[in-house]
């Protein structure tokens, strides 16, 4: 009986050890790599101020000729005018196809930049009938860019119909106001 308790006392034992040992192992090997954690954060840290050489005068006015180059073109996006159309009708009047020249220059100078472009009517018809009255004069207005140079796939077009009035009047001046095409300009992905 006695030697049964020293076995079974010396078996509890080494499970104890068995369980014991590797957990508190695994704790001495995590604080050993803490503090190596630590200092190479502490290089890396060090090292981006240390790595960076200053830029010549020459770097630096190149960069922020680029940089108001960009903004400029910004500005210029978000000033893209609108086109306007005649009652019921989706063809580009003279005006317009001028207006449009402007945005095709525009547009072949700047690569970067993609063009939404949303076709809309005013409150007379049904919104059926405006809805493909407006995809059809954003289709006019692609197909003309299209023509003189801009890359198909930079453009799309979509038609709000009558649901995004310019103007809220009721009268011929407000209606005449809201048969546009409209540009929404971006920066391409």
């Amino acid at each position: 009986m006695k030697r049964q308790k020293i076995l079974m006392t010396l078996f509890l034992v080494a499970i104890i050890c068995a369980f014991v040992l590797p957990a508190g192992c695994a704790k001495k090997a995590v604080m050993k790599e803490e503090p190596a954690v630590e200092k190479e954060a502490a290089v890396e840290k060090q090292a981006p101020a240390e790595a960076a050489p200053a830029k010549s005068p020459e770097e630096q006015k190149f960069d922020e000729a680029a940089m108001a180059g960009a903004a400029q073109a910004e500005k210029e996006a978000s000033e893209f005018a609108d086109i306007h159309f005649a009652f019921d009708r989706f063809d580009l009047r003279p005006a317009e196809r001028q207006i449009l020249d402007m945005h095709a220059k525009w547009l072949v100078a700047h690569p970067e930049f993609t063009a939404r472009i949303e076709g809309n009517c005013d409150e007379r018809g049904t919104v059926e009938y405006n809805m493909a009255l407006g995809q059809r004069r954003a289709a006019s207005a692609m197909t003309y860019l299209v023509d003189l140079g801009v890359a198909k796939n930079r453009l799309s077009t979509i038609s709000y119909g009558k649901e995004r009035p310019l103007d809220p009047g009721h009268n011929e001046e407000a209606w005449a106001k809201n048969r546009r095409d409209h540009f929404s300009v971006t920066r391409a992905k």
